[in-house]
């Protein structure tokens, strides 16, 4: 008996479609992170970009917990001393509220050129329209 190993199938991705809206930032980011890398499919290869497109719709309507609105803290550096700037997760909502999910699901995937290759693949945008109309994504629910 062998193990096959998965090969890349760029004609075995899906496009699905996520609506954002009520849904927690956690648990709709981990369930991002599964479907685009791949995770869901018995041909799991961790080497392997075999997941599907995720198209998230609604992303200013996502939920959070608890205090997080104000205690969660989104950290960057400019590189220069004392150069290190700090965003609230109401203020990231109000400015950029596609940027919540963004890094949600970016810390959820692998730290390499596959985690990269991997984040292209997700479209966040804010409101009910987008552009991906063309392939056909299906709706899928989430819990």
């Amino acid at each position: 008996m062998r193990t096959e190993s998965a090969k890349f199938d760029a004609n075995g991705r899906r496009w699905i479609l996520v609506d954002a809206e009520g849904k927690v930032l956690g648990r709709l980011a981990s369930y991002i992170a599964i479907r685009l890398r791949g995770k869901h499919l018995p041909t799991f290869t961790p080497h392997v970009d075999g997941g599907d497109f995720v198209v998230v719709i609604n992303a200013e309507k996502v939920r959070l917990t608890g205090k997080k609105w104000d205690q969660k803290v989104y950290r960057r550096h400019s590189g220069y001393m004392g150069g290190l700037k700090e965003t609230s997760a109401r203020k990231m909502l109000q400015e950029h509220p596609e940027r919540l999910l963004y890094y949600a699901v970016k810390g959820m995937l692998p730290k390499n050129r596959l985690g990269r290759k991997l984040l292209k693949k997700l479209k966040i945008y804010v409101g009910s329209k987008h552009p991906h109309e063309a392939q056909q994504p299906q709706k899928v629910e989430i819990l």
